[in-house]
């Protein structure tokens, strides 16, 4: 009989208590709690955004991490509703971290903007979100950048897995009782560099940041 991972996790966090709880949760790499979708409460609001693509019609190389240049968003909050968001490229797992002022789709969208238009024209292909308002301006996001934006169903975290994992490890960088918004960017580009230059697993111990040159070279 085969049990898969997110079984043995969920088995251990619902019989564990108290101490041994806290105990099985350190020594995960990730250091997570048990996994909860965050679309449960999801209302029709989010569905209601103008023009929103759904990530059905995303193009089959976004999806075999083929080529370099699609990317998965998401926001990282803390318990005083103050936000950072990442971006993770999906073949090199490289990550952006940008400063937002809040998280209205003004904010979101600027802080996007910023990051992204940094990077090269072949790195800037298309972007997966959740259905988040966030990012209901997601036109002037695509028009200054040249990316498309693609929408997860409600629900389904899974679609966009490698930012879930990237924002667990993230939390390992930020201090502990640090509100996310007096993080400077200069400060958020530092602790994005030592992700980048973590060698990972999933990339044959390689470092998203070798990964992602050795990507362009390839394509190039």
């Amino acid at each position: 009989m085969r049990v898969s991972h997110e079984t043995i996790y969920r088995s251990l966090f619902v019989q564990a208590r108290g101490a041994l709880k806290k105990e099985l949760q350190y020594h995960l790499r990730t250091q997570r709690k048990m996994r909860h979708s965050r679309f449960s409460s999801t209302k029709g609001a989010r569905n209601k955004i103008v023009g929103a693509v759904s990530i059905h019609e995303r193009p089959p190389e976004a999806a075999d991490r083929a080529v370099p240049g699609h990317w998965e968003g998401d926001l990282v909050s803390d318990a005083n509703n103050t936000h950072v968001a990442t971006l993770v490229e999906r073949r090199s797992r490289v990550t952006i971290l940008a400063k937002i002022k809040g998280k209205d789709t003004v904010s979101v969208v600027a802080g996007l903007k910023r990051e992204v238009k940094r990077f090269p024209q072949h790195l800037r292909k298309m972007l997966t979100w959740d259905r988040g308002m966030e990012l209901a301006n997601h036109k002037e996001f695509t028009i200054a950048t040249d990316v498309q934006v693609y929408r997860c169903n409600p629900r389904s975290p899974w679609q966009r897995g490698t930012t879930e994992n990237t924002n667990r490890l993230l939390r390992q960088y930020l201090l502990e009782g640090t509100q996310l918004h007096q993080y400077s960017q200069e400060q958020l580009n530092k602790i994005a560099t030592r992700l980048n230059e973590r060698p990972k697993k999933t990339l044959g111990f390689m470092s998203p940041a070798d990964k992602l040159r050795e990507a362009v070279a390839a394509t190039h």
